[in-house]
């Protein structure tokens, strides 16, 4: 490789900031992708460092340092035959180690890119082709192994490269070290290669080196092998074809024997020893057993090295929500949490209790490689589906579960999971058949019921939140004041209230009356009215600002009050004016189990509380009812359990799984957020049902009452 071009390299893995991007603008290398190509808008934010045109040909004197066409593209092989004539490289590009499983999103995503084959002279291009990248010196820094170090334990203990959603059903051998033989040839990262030459050499040099009983051959493309696989069969080897959890085969394996490929450099990176029957890029090191055919490097490179250059540098990485491209550990994130929603979204069979207008958002939610889940109306119906699979479970919408569901799937043995609107919704209301951006499970009962234990409360007794995570909410709380966000984000100005000086300001949530938060949580207090009641007894000197629950004043919802008798307990009425805004402005919050008296502790306010909600408990509320967490917590602990990892986010436009920084940043898109046809009917049948109401009236913003003495006196 050429100084310049070895120099380049050391830039693009030497980004502290970053790791993985260069800083430099891009070099006067210009490379060649075939218009057209839908991948092709991908390749200039995957390649910065490099100058990407649609047309064949020398710009402002300087050459092209090679073809791009991505696998299995169409014109492929045009794009190759143009390169070998005018005698530069051709490169084919495919996914890199870490990838998305096929049908998420609306398309799915290309998460990195490497050259799976690269043809041709020499060229500034080389540092996107492992085997020649490894052949060159001086970009071999401390910083860089220490992340191949890291990068390379992260991906064996979260079991994350290659096709990690393989989870089918399989049978190994009883006990651990076998051989395992693969049958795929060189294949760069998983593209769909051919089956090895090699093949009856590696089958035959097993059965020679191991018991039958001791051989696992896998074939992830049996097209073309059943003879082969019936005879080996036949010997005594187990075979495994198709969807294998490679992960588990590897880890169980003492010995691999591969001809190149995907599987023998996950194996590599495990630690299981590895024999190569075919030239690659990880061959001929020093850390692989190779045959006399096998060419041997010039120098020896250890595993670290090898991970660097091949997964580092060589390999780029495109952040799927912004299409620009990221470092390595960035998509190694974001792959670790799609493989947990995965696993836990894979025993969901069938739902239940899903209103029509939620279904598909519900679907994709809960999206596996399994498929997405059924929708059933009734519970037997939703029985009869869950028993089609092994331990399937029912996905309920918790308000919405029949009576003695619990108890039916219980006895069954039947897994019940129940499903609510997550904590940052959306923008605009539930009841106006908004679909949510994100959604909470719990497999225990729900967070607002504090009957049981959910799952968000055991996770927040037993996780030990580690110092990322805990920056990462700090961060988050952050964003959520500075942006306004609350559950609903409705899109209303803020009004200029008159506060009172030197009095108190106190805000009072309204709540929906008929929520199970209120019926399960309300600690015996019967309502808005009572808890107004209430507040005002405790607090007779106080301003009180009500500020009825949208949906109750949408007209959907149970739980309005007659405005003349709140004004005999607060002072002012709030309407159209967004919670965050009055928020920065009291005190004091005063609620019995509002989700605002979360977004209050994040703008560090005063908040008391009546009833039972998650975030009562901990230390951070004063609470009337009696609530033993058994453990108290930081406010960045609970925004970590609460927001970070306890929900599930979807990304409104990729229709990705997410965090819910994304999930903020796209409430900034209001084209993201307009209603449909359904909840403009919504909203009308809502605006009729407040006019029916009001005999005609029209609210305003807010409402005052005359003001109190300090006993709580109304004065003239």
């Amino acid at each position: 490789m050429p100084q310049c071009d070895l120099a380049s390299a050391m830039a693009v893995a030497s980004c502290n900031e970053k790791p993985g991007l260069s800083q430099t603008p891009a070099s006067s290398a210009l490379l060649q992708a075939r218009s057209g190509l839908p991948e092709a808008a991908s390749f200039s934010a995957l390649l910065p460092d490099f100058r990407i045109r649609p047309r064949l040909r020398e710009v402002d004197g300087d050459c092209l340092s090679g073809v791009l066409a991505w696998a299995g593209a169409q014109g492929e092989n045009r794009e190759r035959r143009k390169a070998a004539t005018l005698g530069i490289p051709f490169l084919r590009l495919g996914p890199g180690l870490l990838r998305a499983p096929p049908g998420w999103g609306r398309v799915t995503p290309v998460l990195s890119a490497t050259a799976q084959e690269m043809i041709g002279p020499s060229s500034a291009a080389d540092i996107l082709d492992p085997g020649r990248l490894l052949l060159t010196h001086g970009w071999e820094h401390s910083g860089l192994l220490a992340r191949a170090a890291n990068g390379r334990h992260d991906i064996v203990l979260q079991r994350l490269g290659g096709p990690w959603w393989n989870a089918g059903a399989f049978e190994l051998p009883r006990d651990d070290g076998f051989t395992v033989i693969v049958a795929d040839s060189e294949n760069r990262w998983g593209a769909k290669g051919s089956h090895s030459p090699a093949l009856p050499a590696m089958l035959a040099a097993a059965l020679a080196e191991s018991g039958r009983e001791k051989i696992v051959l896998v074939a992830s493309r049996t097209a073309g092998l059943s003879g082969f696989l019936e005879e080996t069969g036949a010997r005594g080897c187990t075979v495994l074809g198709r969807s294998v959890d490679l992960w588990e085969v590897i880890q169980r394996a003492g010995f691999v024997y591969a001809a190149g490929g995907e599987m023998g450099f996950l194996a590599l990176l495990a630690g299981v020893p590895v024999r190569c029957f075919a030239d690659s890029f990880y061959s001929g090191w020093g850390i692989t057993t190779d045959g006399p055919e096998i060419p041997r490097k010039p120098f020896r490179r250890t595993i670290d090295e090898i991970f660097a250059g091949a997964c580092l540098i060589a390999t780029r990485y495109l952040d799927p929500y912004h299409r620009t491209a990221t470092s390595f550990e960035q998509i190694l994130g974001i792959v670790s949490e799609w493989r947990r929603v995965e696993a836990g979204n894979r025993r969901i069979t069938v739902c239940l209790g899903m209103s029509l207008w939620k279904r598909r958002q519900v679907a994709d939610f809960l999206r596996s490689h399994a498929g997405k889940p059924a929708f059933r109306r009734t519970a037997r119906a939703a029985f009869s589906r869950a028993r089609m699979r092994s331990r399937g479970a029912i996905a309920v919408w918790a308000s919405r579960a029949p009576t003695g569901l619990a108890k039916a799937a219980e006895c069954r043995g039947i897994p019940l999971i129940r499903v609510e609107d997550g904590f940052i919704r959306s923008v605009g209301l539930g009841s106006d058949f908004m679909p949510p951006a994100s959604i909470v499970l719990d497999s225990c009962g729900m967070h607002f019921d504090p009957s049981v234990r959910s799952d968000l409360e055991l996770l927040l007794i037993e996780t030990e939140f580690d110092r990322a995570l805990l920056d990462r909410a700090r961060r988050l709380m952050t964003s959520l004041v500075t942006r306004g966000v609350t559950k609903y984000n409705l899109r209303k100005r803020g009004a200029a209230i008159e506060w009172p000086r030197g009095r108190r300001r106190i805000l009072v949530p309204g709540q929906v009356e008929d929520d199970l938060s209120v019926l399960l949580g309300g600690a015996g207090i019967a309502g808005n009215l009572d808890l107004l009641a209430r507040i005002r007894a405790a607090n007779p000197e106080a301003f009180i600002a009500y500020k009825p629950h949208p949906d109750v004043e949408a007209g959907h919802r149970r739980g309005r009050i007659l405005d003349e008798v709140a004004l005999e307990y607060a002072d002012i009425i709030i309407r159209d004016v967004s919670t965050a805004a009055v928020l920065a402005e009291i005190e004091e919050l005063h609620t019995l189990t509002s989700l605002a008296g979360f977004e209050a502790l994040l703008r560090n306010r005063r908040v008391t509380v009546y009833g039972t909600p998650f975030y009562a408990g901990w230390g951070l509320t004063t609470d009337l009812a009696a609530i033993d967490r058994g453990r108290r917590l930081s406010l960045e602990e609970l925004v970590a359990g609460a927001l970070i990892l306890y929900p599930r986010y979807l990304d409104p436009v990729t229709r990705l799984p997410c965090g819910p920084e994304i999930v903020i940043e796209r409430l900034d898109e209001p084209e993201l957020w307009k209603p449909g046809p359904l909840v403009v009917a919504r909203r009308l049948q809502g605006l009729l049902s407040r006019r029916w109401n009001k005999l005609g009236g029209v609210a305003p913003k807010y409402v005052a009452r005359p003001s109190h003495d300090a006993s709580g006196t109304p004065q003239p």
